[in-house]
């Protein structure tokens, strides 16, 4: 009876190949691999041809908060190769390690504790190595490498043979084991996942099994070797859970996403395994810097043959002289350094997109259709195939316009709203929280029959795809039960609005009416203006889809028609209020006039005359006074006799300043170009600051200055040229002074005055 331990790092390319060169010399009747054990339905699958590396095995939890565990295969992981040989040879295997559902149990455990202990500790994932950092500091410190990975990189990956490979790790876990102060939790969960291990080894031997080969992490090996001796288990935590399978990305592999047991570069050690299956330990170096000159010549840079002999050149010279043997393999750190030096002429920046790209590389990995254990991940790609959208699922951000108009030279209704279905789709996502595509939102993007999206795929999107599943079976379900939670949850009107708007949005017209109902309730209770303004610019954006979006939004008039003319009603009390109020109350009045010029069956009476009360009116904020002004203005509904005349109340010398200027802000808020060809408002501005003694000035100032700061310098030259008119000078000079930057003497005089008390 024999057990062989053949100790690995999860994602080591030297050891997925020494691995199986140990199975093929020791030819065990039994493979027992660290994963956990629940996981052995998985195995056909991972097997099949189609399924493409990388992936993982995702465990979750079947109830709210859903809680994730994710076990990540490359196709250089020694687990997998382990997994690839047995099926090859007809082995049998088993994974070994605690079922997922006691995995899950004790995180949730773990999240509970911590936060009855109010530790803010970042909770991270499981990954079978949570060794404290300060033993990889002090590894950093003694390997004279400045990294542990370097170290294990020029050490181990980079190994002669299978047994020097096995001795290394196995040492390099004993020492890391030996000197870890791993203390409280951790040491538990390690203790207990060891004893299980080992319990599985026990019962193997004694079902008569004689050759069995254990493979584990490195750390482990030590702790497994006891397993001769019975020990009694305790009684292990559950927690209800399942699991799938589901395409992973090598950017999610990489350290530099967070992953604990990940490694820096993963592209880069796909060509480690290259490497080693083309017996060539050239390969690697000649192939990163080979990549590196074409990524470069891809962007746009200049990058010779010459550049990349001479970077090899370099790279072997500096494994020989960091490696202190002669025929030492680079490591990362020497094509690093040899890629900068000669590729990038000494900047690593010019070379930094480059380097990514060749380190990390946007490899994703794929799964045959039907793998999925869940049924909305079904529905998903299944929708991504009918929509067309499957080129769009790479790590690679992708633009995406839509023309949401029926398409009338398509032969079939399915193409002919293709795009407009497509909305549909990515909406829902959307509104599910899925970060698989993000609105793009530009001033360009007006017209209702036209959207744009950025699309980029990551396996977080799967897992919230996963995390779904507890709402709905399929995605439009789960988005229409989303939405009911929104609406159920809905402190507000507008945030009942915003789930109408989803629900149009989404095309799902169920959804639709359940929202519209509770707007309808929630439209009779009292609210604030803005809410009001806020409610009917999304209500008047539905409504304008038309028969864009194939949907009806005749119910949504009436409130709309109900909710307007009750803003228009409250708008003048609620203008009774403090300047800083006023910065959002200006932006509702411009929402609810917008509304109001888009729907034709609202009564513009009502809207015009709530503005004129607001910009005549003297107890009101002055800002909000001016605006108005400017909104009635903008629609024709001022003259310039009319304009004349509330600039000479405005601005006289009877108002305190503080109140002309914030006045004349709020005018200046909307039309700026419209005013600027009002000669009359101009002269009586200059009036108005000739009539002002210094402290009134000073006061004035710091009003005046800030409606003019966002003024464009277009905008500034065409006042100065009005001003110019007024004063009978040249309107060039006139701009030339007022464009002229302030000394700094000057510049702090005026700032000064922001902070100033006047009323002292």
């Amino acid at each position: 009876m024999s057990v062989h331990f053949f100790g690995i790092r999860h994602l080591s390319p030297a050891g997925a190949f020494y691995l199986e060169k140990f199975l093929d010399s020791v030819r065990p009747q039994l493979v027992l691999i660290e994963a956990p054990s629940d996981f052995a339905d998985t195995a056909d699958d991972i097997v099949r041809a189609e399924t493409k590396p990388p992936f993982a095995i995702l465990a979750y939890t079947n109830h709210a908060p859903v809680r994730t565990i994710l076990y990540p295969f490359a196709e250089y992981s020694p687990e997998y190769r382990a997994i690839l040989w047995c099926r090859e040879n007809k082995v049998e295997f088993r994974f070994m390690d605690l079922p997922s559902d006691v995995f899950l149990a004790l995180y949730e455990k773990r999240i509970e504790e911590e936060m009855n202990d109010n530790d803010e500790e970042k909770i991270g994932e499981n990954t079978g190595e949570e060794i404290k950092i300060s033993v990889y500091d002090k590894l950093d410190e003694l390997s004279g490498e400045g990294s542990h990975d370097t170290f294990w990189e020029r050490t181990l990956e980079h190994c002669a043979d299978y047994e020097s490979y096995r001795e290394g790790a196995n040492l390099f876990g004993a020492n890391i084991r030996e000197f870890s102060e791993k203390t409280g939790r951790d040491l538990e969960e390690t203790q207990l996942r060891e004893a299980y291990m080992r319990g599985c080894i026990r019962s193997a031997v004694e079902n008569g099994i004689e050759d069995i080969a254990v493979v584990t992490g490195a750390y482990h090996v030590e702790g497994l070797k006891a397993w001769e001796t019975p020990e009694k288990m305790p009684e292990l935590p559950h927690t209800d859970s399942l699991h799938t399978l589901m395409p992973y990305s090598y950017y999610r592999l990489s350290t530099r996403s967070g992953y604990g047991a990940g490694n820096r570069a993963p592209a880069y050690y796909e060509l480690i395994w290259e490497s080693y299956r083309r017996v060539d330990p050239s390969f690697t170096a000649n192939a990163y810097l080979s990549k590196i000159a074409e990524k470069q010549r891809e962007n746009g840079n200049a990058a010779s043959s010459a550049q990349i002999i001479e970077a090899v050149r370099l790279a072997n010279s500096l494994a020989e002289l960091r490696g202190g043997k002669i025929g030492n393999t680079p490591a990362l750190r020497d094509l690093r350094d040899a890629a900068e030096t000669c590729l990038g002429e000494g900047s690593f920046a010019a070379i930094s997109v480059a380097v990514a790209d060749t380190e990390i590389g946007t490899k994703i990995g794929a799964l045959p259709e039907g793998v999925s254990r869940t049924s909305i991940q079904d529905d998903f790609y299944r929708l991504l195939k009918d929509l067309k959208l499957e080129k769009y699922r790479t790590v690679t951000a992708q633009d995406l316009r839509l023309d949401l108009r029926e398409n009338l030279r398509a032969k079939g209704e399915k193409s002919a709203f293709l795009d407009l279905n497509r909305s549909f789709f990515l909406h829902k996502l959307r509104v599910l929280g899925i970060t698989f595509a993000e609105p793009r939102i530009s001033e360009q993007d007006n017209a209702t029959w036209s959207e744009a999206w950025v699309i980029c795929w990551t396996p977080e999107s799967e897992i919230q795809l996963v995390e779904s599943a507890l709402r709905g079976d399929t995605v439009e379900l789960a988005a229409s039960f989303a939405i009911k939670e929104t609406v159920e949850r809905a402190a507000n009107m507008s945030d009942v609005a915003e789930a109408v708007e989803n629900a149009f949005l989404c095309g799902m017209p169920t959804a639709a009416g359940y929202a519209v109902s509770a707007l309808q309730a929630m439209a009779v209770d009292a609210a604030s203006f803005e809410e009001l303004a806020k409610t009917a610019f999304r209500l008047s954006a539905i409504v304008a889809y038309g028969d864009i979006r194939k949907a009806d939004s005749s119910p949504l008039i009436p409130i709309l028609q109900q909710i307007y003319y009750r803003a228009c009603l409250i708008l003048p009390s609620s203008c009774v209020c403090d300047d800083n109020a006023s910065q959002s109350l200006s932006g509702a009045m411009n929402q609810l006039n917008s509304v109001e010029l888009a729907q034709e069956f609202l009564e513009t009476e009502n809207w015009l005359n709530a503005l004129k009360e607001v910009a005549r009116r003297d107890d009101l904020n002055t800002r909000l006074s001016g605006f108005a002004a400017a909104v009635l203005l903008e629609r024709n509904q001022m003259t310039n006799d009319e304009l004349k005349i509330e600039v000479s109340r405005r601005l006289s010398k009877g108002v305190p300043a503080d109140l002309g200027a914030g006045w004349f802000e709020g005018l200046t808020l909307k039309n700026r170009y419209g005013l600027i060809a009002r000669l009359s408002l101009w002269e009586s501005l200059d009036e108005y600051i000739r009539s002002l003694d210094g402290e009134e000035f000073k006061r004035a100032l710091v009003f005046l200055r800030r409606a003019f700061a966002d003024f464009s310098a277009g905008e500034k030259d065409s006042i100065a040229e009005n001003l110019g008119e007024i004063w009978g000078l040249n309107g060039a000079e006139v701009s030339e002074i007022v464009n002229a930057e302030l000394d700094t003497a000057s510049q702090e005089q005026i700032a000064a005055l922001d902070d100033f008390d006047f009323d002292i």
